[in-house]
């Protein structure tokens, strides 16, 4: 885990609304190493989602990402995030970063069956290896599959490779309207359908052969989070984007899909980012932790770190808010601010008991105050 995936540095993100300007992200930093599994903890309205929808440039508006960077480093290559256009964007998203979201229920189309929902992101991220193996069968099932393929093909080698290339554009519109191959338009289907059923079974729904044929309204909650799973690492992505998964399950269901992440993030190898405000969670599931307060990454170390030595006056008043038994409860005092008008400096000082003057003067700087465990506190910078 010492390479870096995916590193965000300095993001600012902004929601222009009739109250004001919302500065919902201010400077975060983190970064995702590969094979980990990076937890994205803070309380409700923190900017946690912000940053996944940032990362994948998904900002609804009127929100606008107006400063830093999102750099993805794959075995492609290194892709700034934040400076592709939107065709670019779409080979990305699915492929090298995937996204469950929340609510399954708002995640799938209600009219669609799982077998077609499930088979759009396949034909848009893997349309060439599906035409290449019906083209195979048309050379090993047909009788004299050579002259046949010169006769579809129109015997140019040239043509061949244009069909690989586009395939969605020339090879399906070809196979599609020669009759002697129209029954290869089924063969693309029912190898579609074999690996969604492969793909489901993986996410271990019982019966796969017949859940591919419902409709979400059909499904159970935990059926409805798997197929959005499968969906998701249908492509084996290399980063996994997790936003809170779990939300609206019960706890007997969210144990499963909690435990299924952990070993389909061993099986296919991507890392995962972990977005949840679930303390417990964090503590089972992650590699790492970065803690958000209202629009910044105040904290980042490893689980174990957080859990131990935590630096920031914010992470440990989380963590003393924890319910334990013969423990006195202690809550936050104050509320979140308003990031419309957020407190100058340090944003957690009206809430900080350990805040001095210069915490409502100057922004503190995120550093590095022990090895790979990063705080953003005047505390830690040497001004007091």
């Amino acid at each position: 885990m010492e390479k870096n995936l995916l590193n965000v540095e300095n993001l600012k993100v902004r929601f222009y609304t009739y109250e004001g300007i919302v500065e919902a992200i201010d400077d975060a930093n983190l970064n995702v190493k590969q094979g980990e599994t990076l937890g994205l903890v803070g309380e409700t309205g923190c900017g946690k989602s912000v940053t996944s929808l940032s990362v994948l440039v998904l900002v609804p508006p009127p929100g606008k990402i107006e400063g830093g960077s999102a750099v993805l480093n794959t075995e492609k290559g290194t892709i700034d995030l934040l400076n592709q256009d939107e065709a670019q964007l779409r080979k990305i998203r699915g492929d090298d970063i995937s996204l469950i979201f929340q609510d399954p229920r708002s995640a799938l189309n209600p009219v669609y069956t799982v077998e077609e929902q499930v088979a759009e992101v396949f034909l848009h991220h893997r349309q060439r290896e599906f035409t290449q193996m019906v083209l195979d069968g048309i050379e090993k099932d047909l009788p004299n599959a050579k002259s046949y393929k010169k006769f579809i093909l129109g015997s140019e080698k040239k043509i061949y490779k244009k069909m690989l290339e586009k395939p969605k554009a020339f090879s399906l519109k070809i196979l599609s309207r020669i009759p002697i191959v129209n029954r290869y338009r089924r063969r693309m289907r029912q190898v579609i359908k074999k690996e969604i059923i492969r793909i489901l079974s993986a996410m271990k729904i019982p019966d796969a052969e017949r859940v591919v044929e419902m409709y979400p309204h059909e499904l159970s909650g935990g059926m409805a989070q798997r197929v959005v799973i499968a969906m998701a690492l249908g492509c084996s992505p290399e980063l996994l984007i997790a936003d809170e998964p779990t939300t609206n399950l019960d706890v007997t269901i969210q144990a499963q899909i909690l435990e299924l992440i952990r070993e389909l993030k061993g099986k296919f190898g991507s890392s995962v980012l972990y977005i949840t405000h679930d303390l417990g969670v964090i503590a089972e599931l992650c590699d790492r932790v970065a803690v958000m307060y209202a629009g910044n990454v105040c904290e980042l170390a490893d689980v174990e770190e957080i859990f131990k030595n935590p630096l920031h006056p914010y992470t440990q008043a989380l963590l003393e808010s924890i319910p334990r038994p013969g423990k006195e409860f202690k809550s936050i005092e104050g509320e979140v601010p308003s990031l419309i008008n957020p407190p100058l400096g340090c944003r957690f000082n009206p809430r900080c008991m350990k805040a001095v003057e210069l915490c409502s003067q100057e922004k503190p700087r995120f550093v590095e105050v022990e090895k790979n465990h990063y705080v953003m506190c005047h505390l830690y910078t040497g001004r007091k």
